[in-house]
C-alpha cells in the first residue's frame, strides 16, 4: 500500500474543498474590486463578501498554499498584506467634505445657487482641504465603488483587490534629494520608461492571476494613469534634475509616450485572465483617450470595457475622458449614493461610479447565465445599449448602458443564441426615461478641478 505524507494528503483535501465550492458557488459572479481598498463588514458589502473558505482567519498561514497568507477576503498589493483596508482614516471625513460632494452633484445637474457656487470656488484652492480629500477619497473609494457594483448585482460575491495606497505621495517628493543622479536624468530616457511600464505591468499581472485563480468572472478597475498625471510626473522630474524650466513639447511628448508604454505593457494582463470581464474607467480629465492616453483603460480586448460618465442618461459629464476608438460604452456617474467606509453612505461623481455600474450589469448577466463568456457579456452590453446623440462620435456603441435590457438579453440567451436574444431584447425593453429638465435650473457648471483624478499606483521611488 502506498504511503502519503501529511503534505500530500493536505493539498489533495485543498483541492477536493476548492471544487466544492467553486460548484457550491457557481450561480453567484465573483467581481474583484482592483481599488484602494475595501470595507468589507459594511452592511452592503458584507453579506454579498467573498470569503476564501480554504483560509483560517487570523491564524497566520496559508492554507490554501496560494502564496496569500490568510487572504480571507482578498489582498492587499501596495502592503503585500490581506489587510484589504486601514481603518485608521475612519475619522478624515468632515462636514466641509460632505457639502463638498454635495454640492458636486448640484453644480453639475444645474441647481447649485451663486452662494454655494462661491463656497466651492473657494475652498477647491485651500491645499489643507485638497490633501485632507485626496486621502478621503482613496480610503472610501473602493468601499464606494464595491457597494455600486454589489447593489446592481443580486448574487454576486464582492472579491477586495487593494492596489492603491491611502495615501500617496505626489512625484518629486522623494526624488528631490537624489539631485544629478544619473538614474533620475535615465528615466527621461525611452527605455527607462519601458522598463518602468514593465515594472508595473508585473503587479497588473500579478493581480489578474490572483482574480483569475480566485474565479472572478468580473474585475472592476476604476484607477489609472492619465496625460494629466504622466504629463505631471515627466515635468517634476525634469524639473528636479535639469533645475530649469522644461520644453512643453518635450514633456507633452514624454508624456503621451509613458502613458502609451504602461498601456501595451498592461496588456497581458488580459491574457492572464482570460475568463475575466476587466471594466475600467475611462478617466476624469474631460480629454480624448484617442488623443490622450489613459492606462489601462485604453488596453483593448475581447475581455475589458472602457466606461465614460454621464448625468443621468441626459448628457455625458463635463469632466468625463471619452474616445470614439478607446471608450466602449456610458454609465451615470453623477450623484451617486453608495456605501463608505464605516457604514455611512455619500453621494460621489466620476467615471469610477460609472464604471462599476457597468461591472455590476456583467456580474448580474452572469447571475441570469454563468456559461456566458467575457466577450459575450461584452456584446450583449455593448449592443443593448440606448443610444444617444450627445454619445455621437465619444463612445463606440454611442449609447448609454441599458441595465434592463441587458438582463433580458441574458436571459434569452438560456434558449436561443445570443445573436437573436439581443435583437428580440431590443424590441422587448424601452430605452430608460431621460428626466424633464427644469426651466428654473441652471446650466451645468463644471469647476476644474473639482472632481478628482482616478487614484492611480504609479509612486516614484
Amino acid at each position: 500500500m502506498q504511503k502519503y505524507s501529511m503534505e500530500e494528503i493536505l493539498k489533495y483535501l485543498s483541492k477536493i474543498m476548492a471544487a466544492a465550492i467553486v460548484t457550491s458557488q457557481i450561480s453567484a459572479a465573483t467581481i474583484a474590486i482592483i481599488d484602494s481598498g475595501t470595507d468589507m463588514q459594511h452592511d452592503v458589502i458584507a453579506p454579498k463578501a467573498w470569503i476564501n473558505q480554504l483560509e483560517i482567519p487570523g491564524n497566520q498561514r496559508d492554507e490554501d498554499r496560494n502564496g496569500y497568507q490568510d487572504d480571507v477576503y482578498g489582498w492587499n498589493f501596495a502592503e503585500s498584506n490581506n489587510q484589504v483596508i486601514d481603518y485608521k482614516y475612519l475619522g478624515t471625513l468632515n462636514d466641509d467634505m460632505v457639502k463638498f460632494f454635495e454640492l458636486q452633484e448640484k453644480s453639475m445637474r444645474g441647481t447649485i445657487t451663486p452662494e454655494e457656487l462661491d463656497w466651492m470656488r473657494s475652498i477647491i484652492k485651500n491645499e489643507d482641504f485638497i490633501k485632507r480629500m485626496t486621502v478621503y477619497g482613496n480610503f472610501m473609494h473602493g468601499t464606494h465603488v464595491a457597494g455600486i457594483s454589489a447593489t446592481k448585482s443580486d448574487d454576486a460575491k464582492i472579491l477586495a483587490v487593494k492596489l492603491i495606497p491611502t495615501e500617496v505621495k505626489l512625484p518629486g517628493q522623494e526624488i528631490a534629494s537624489l539631485n544629478q543622479d544619473k538614474g533620475i536624468i535615465d528615466f527621461l530616457v525611452k527605455r527607462a520608461i519601458d522598463a518602468l511600464a514593465k515594472a508595473q505591468t508585473g503587479t497588473f499581472n500579478e493581480i489578474a492571476y490572483y482574480v483569475s485563480d480566485h474565479g472572478a468572472k468580473v474585475a472592476n478597475g476604476s484607477f489609472g494613469t492619465g496625460f494629466p498625471q504622466a504629463k505631471m510626473i515627466v515635468e517634476t522630474v525634469m524639473k528636479t534634475v535639469s533645475k530649469k524650466e522644461p520644453n512643453p513639447e518635450t514633456v507633452e511628448h514624454y508624456a503621451k509616450y509613458f502613458v502609451n508604454a504602461l498601456v501595451d505593457n498592461s496588456q497581458s494582463m488580459l491574457k492572464a485572465a482570460p475568463n475575466t470581464l476587466f471594466v475600467f474607467a475611462a478617466g476624469n480629465d474631460g480629454l480624448n483617450n484617442d488623443e490622450y492616453p489613459t492606462s489601462p483603460t485604453n488596453i483593448q480586448g475581447d475581455n475589458e470595457l472602457s466606461v465614460a460618465a454621464t448625468i443621468d442618461y441626459s448628457s455625458l459629464a463635463p469632466f468625463s475622458n471619452y474616445g470614439e476608438k478607446m471608450v466602449d460604452v456610458a454609465a451615470p456617474g453623477v450623484g451617486i449614493l453608495s456605501s463608505a467606509p464605516g457604514n455611512k453612505y455619500i453621494k460621489v461623481s466620476g467615471t469610477s461610479q460609472a464604471a462599476p455600474y457597468v461591472a455590476g450589469v456583467a456580474g448580474k448577466i452572469l447571475d441570469i447565465n454563468p456559461s456566458l463568456k467575457p466577450v459575450d457579456v461584452k456584446k450583449i452590453i455593448m449592443e443593448t445599449v440606448d443610444t444617444k446623440s450627445f454619445l455621437a462620435g465619444k463612445v463606440k456603441t454611442g449609447g448609454v448602458v441599458n441595465s434592463e435590457r441587458a438582463q433580458r438579453a441574458a436571459i434569452l440567451s438560456l434558449d436561443i443564441s445570443l445573436s437573436k436574444a439581443i435583437a428580440s431584447a431590443k424590441e422587448d425593453v424601452a430605452d430608460m426615461e431621460v428626466e424633464v429638465r427644469e426651466k428654473s435650473r441652471r446650466a451645468p457648471i463644471y469647476i476644474k478641478g473639482s472632481v478628482l483624478p482616478l487614484p492611480s499606483n504609479f509612486v516614484l521611488k
